[in-house]
């Protein structure tokens, strides 16, 4: 059972706990996005380039920086069925 809350940080080189920062610090930072985003729906003069830079931003820090080991990689035998990546 307690492989449930281990495997997936492990395979990214992080603790339990590292890990829940590291997702706690992304959900911050798409909550963000996603206001400024809602705003510039509505006014298209504000936040021009503020959205794409905060995409450009997680994406080096969710895929390029971020696994703390080399080729990391899960297991799908591994992986519970009602487990999905979205």
């Amino acid at each position: 059972m307690l492989s449930l809350f281990t495997r997936h940080p492990a395979s990214v080189g992080e603790t339990y706990f590292e890990h829940m920062g590291m997702a706690s610090s992304f959900s911050i930072t798409f909550l963000y996005a996603g206001v400024v985003c809602a705003i510039h729906a509505i006014l298209p003069f504000t936040f021009v380039k503020t959205g794409s830079a905060i995409i450009t931003n997680l994406h080096n820090r969710m895929v390029l920086n971020r696994s703390k080991i080399p080729q990391a990689t899960e297991d799908p035998a591994n992986v519970p069925v009602w487990y999905a990546e979205i």
